[in-house]
């Protein structure tokens, strides 16, 4: 009898057990990692920044999809000599399913200083983002995720490039490979609860 009763106690655990670590698991969704983030200069004094919000502080609810979903102004410092065009990633490495891309922009003019709210500098073009359009997409986390981080990562090259309008983000790292003279990084912080 006793035999009976430890073996049904046990399956029950055990079964407890499983279900226990398949939820937390499935909790976690097809999450990839976020890759370690890092700087493809060694040293660079080229700076970004943003006037509406500070580096790891939260982004404005204005610039997001709960808002008017316009990009942030972004200031522009310090480029270096012999830069020929800038290029910019906007991304979230915390998405759920791997990093999400909310904008791309590249032959961005060398002597830009700002890039203005709901504008790109004249003469650049935008890629493709994973909303399935060209241009800017705010941060949108799903609800109840905790706080992504959205970095805007931009890059001094020594070239134009020769990219079609709606590129993705794979073809401009790859066409940038090779051509960085510097590079710079800000990101801001949102939540949906």
């Amino acid at each position: 009898m006793k035999s009976k009763s430890f073996w049904a106690i046990t399956s029950v655990i055990i079964l407890f057990l499983l279900f226990a670590i398949a939820g937390v698991y499935l909790s976690q969704g097809t999450r990839k990692e976020s890759p370690e983030i890092k700087p493809l200069i060694a040293e660079s004094k080229m700076k970004i920044s943003s006037p509406v919000f500070e580096h790891n502080q939260t982004i404005p609810v204005k610039y997001t999809c709960d808002g008017v979903d316009v990009n942030p102004p972004l200031i522009i410092s310090d480029i270096p000599e012999g830069t020929k065009s800038l290029a910019l990633i906007a991304d979230d490495p915390d998405a759920p399913m791997g990093t999400w891309v909310h904008w791309t922009a590249w032959n961005i003019p060398p002597n830009t200083k700002e890039i203005q709210e709901n504008e790109i500098s004249s003469g650049a073009i935008e890629g493709m983002t994973d909303f399935k359009k060209p241009g800017y997409g705010g941060p949108c986390p799903p609800k109840g995720h905790g706080v992504h981080r959205y970095f805007f990562k931009l890059y001094a090259l020594d070239a134009e490039l020769d990219l079609p309008a709606g590129a993705d983000k794979e073809a401009i790292e790859k066409a940038i490979e090779g051509h960085i003279l510097a590079e710079a990084r800000i990101f801001g912080l949102y939540r949906r609860d």
